[in-house]
């Protein structure tokens, strides 16, 4: 199963202060046991939202919203992609991540879709999504095993 660790935005992320060395030699040492452990997929840090821009869908009308965003809440700060056996061993694996905050920390974690969570009648339709791993299992023929 394919499980996203995402870190929360906060005052300190959205400053635009980046991680010093200390807390680069810990995010790469917590990368490292990740890769050991057979389970790292991908990852990365987020710059603030100032550097961004938000869409909004209504009505068949899109609006381009420019950052900061206000509501901290809905900010990610940055996100790791682990492949593991349960979401018990997610969770295991984010309580290992430093904090980049250096103190409090949000980290959400959810599952990824995955081309065998959707039947097999719908294989074509998932092979062209964007989600990479819907797509490559759905090239692989693998869409619909666990359906």
């Amino acid at each position: 199963m394919l499980f996203m660790i995402i870190r929360k935005g906060d005052a300190i992320t959205e400053s635009g202060t980046l991680p010093g060395p200390e807390m680069l030699a810990a995010m790469g040492r917590y990368r490292d046991e990740l890769a050991a452990a057979g389970v790292y997929r991908g990852g990365d840090g987020l710059l603030p939202t100032a550097l961004g821009a938000k869409l909004r869908y209504s009505s068949g009308r899109s609006t381009v919203t420019d950052g900061p965003f206000a509501e901290a809440k809905e900010i990610i700060a940055g996100f790791v992609l682990v492949e593991v056996a349960s979401l018990a061993e997610a969770v295991h694996w984010a309580q290992l991540c430093p904090s980049l905050a250096g103190g409090d920390a949000e980290i959400e974690i959810r599952q990824v879709a995955e081309a065998s969570h959707f039947p097999a009648a719908l294989q074509a339709a998932v092979a062209r999504m964007p989600w990479s791993t819907a797509s490559a299992q759905a090239a692989a023929g693998k869409l619909g095993e666990a359906a």
